[in-house]
């Protein structure tokens, strides 16, 4: 594969980081959960082709587990990908946001916008990421998929023991959004915002949000779930059959 990246139909050159090294203990024991079988296939490979199915994208790092990058790089060689999308593999560190930074220093020149996507959710679909990246291409610094919530929330005390929480809050549904991935970032926000950002937080857009810039939210879509448990992966297994009944996927 080239190291070479090619612009997109806007001019900007977009390539996505895949954090893929966690151990996803909430699947269980067994292999770290971005390289757990869905319908036979990696959970990781599924994403990448999920990213990879914009044509606005150029390139794909996949930052693997620290002691796993060998393995991974064999799975990207022995599964069909886009011939028009470059893929690199990198070593990941001790948290998600300290992966995303070894992703982001492996960029070659020339990146504009810069997509971060969970490889535990491996079904977004590309209308998704396209979105995201439009976003982004039409200025702003951090663009979020998300979606309304469906149910009420309840802000807590939380308990250790196993006691019954107290209530303190009930926020309003109607200001609320679940967020999903890809995120998408001017290249140079997300840089600054890894390199002056040292809180613990939970996604990237937070890290930007940090620096006083403006994060907005485009439509999520239902498939973009993360798969988290046991049930999340009989759920993807059912929107695979239903794309290969529906669209011979």
């Amino acid at each position: 594969m080239s190291d070479e990246t090619r612009a997109d139909a806007g001019g900007a050159r977009t390539a996505v980081v895949i954090p893929a090294a966690g151990r996803g203990v909430r699947l269980g024991p067994g292999a770290p959960k971005a390289l757990r079988a869905l319908s036979g296939t990696p959970m990781l490979i599924h994403a990448v082709r999920a990213m990879a199915a914009s044509r606005s994208v150029s390139l794909v790092v996949v930052v693997a587990p620290p002691d796993g990058a060998a393995e991974v790089k064999s799975l990207l060689a022995d599964h069909a990908l886009p011939e028009r999308t470059d893929f690199l593999v990198v070593p990941g560190g001790d948290s998600r946001q300290e992966s995303v930074k070894l992703g982001l220093d492996a960029l070659p020149d020339g990146i504009d916008i810069v997509l971060v996507h969970d490889a535990a959710r491996p079904l977004v679909p590309v209308d998704t990421v396209d979105a995201v990246i439009e976003a982004v291409r039409d200025g702003a610094p951090a663009v979020v998929p998300a979606l309304p919530l469906a149910d009420t929330v309840k802000e807590v005390v939380p308990t250790t023991d196993g006691s019954p929480e107290p209530v303190v809050a009930t926020p309003s549904r109607a200001r609320l959004r679940a967020v999903q991935t890809p995120q998408g970032f001017d290249h140079a926000t997300l840089a600054r915002a890894h390199e002056t950002v040292t809180d613990d937080v939970t996604d990237d857009a937070s890290m930007v949000e940090r620096l006083g810039l403006q994060v907005v939210l485009v439509p999520g879509h239902e498939e973009a779930f993360k798969v988290t448990r046991p049930l999340d992966l009989v759920l993807a297994e059912a929107v695979l059959a239903r794309r290969r009944a529906n669209d011979g996927f």
